[in-house]
């Protein structure tokens, strides 16, 4: 019986925690976009690996992130919004005009690098958004788009 006292008051415990959490969220943000800046403009990019991008990158890596609704959900908000923050600040392909033409070429070798590893998108996205794992064709075809891209960089 006394168990069951003290699991009745964790619970409740708990529970008022995670209420009391739901008032600290991150802010969710997506600044403006110049679209003349974004790597779909600056870059000759097929619509093939457009998709890819848009599939597998826009929203952790550019300003048009799609916040779905458990992103308002403390602390998965937290989660959430720390790796959106991390990869934007990594790569960002709204503010890629920005970038120089050196930081061009490293960041199109990191792309083709991390998705042959594996290592993007991360393992925790790729749950809960159905397809935006590259497939190996993909993978290439990607690849292939970045050293062209990088020629391209290098030659003017």
């Amino acid at each position: 019986m006394r168990v069951l006292k003290i699991l009745k008051w964790l619970v409740l415990g708990v529970a008022i925690l995670f209420v009391v959490v739901q008032f600290k969220r991150p802010a969710r943000t997506n600044p403006p976009v110049d679209e003349a800046q974004t790597i779909f403009a600056q870059t000759q990019m097929t619509p093939q690996v457009a998709a890819i991008v848009e599939r597998s990158c826009r929203d952790c890596h550019s300003n048009k992130t799609v916040w779905p609704w458990y992103t308002n959900v403390s602390p998965l908000s937290w989660f959430i919004t720390g790796h959106v923050d991390e990869g934007r600040r990594n790569l960002n392909l709204s503010e890629w005009g920005g970038y120089d033409k050196d930081r061009q070429s490293r960041k199109l070798q990191q792309m083709c690098d991390e998705v042959t590893d594996g290592a993007m998108p991360l393992s925790t996205y790729t749950p809960l958004h159905p397809g935006s794992k590259p497939s190996a064709v993909e993978v290439k075809t990607l690849c292939a788009w970045t050293a062209a891209e990088r020629a391209r960089l290098s030659a003017k």
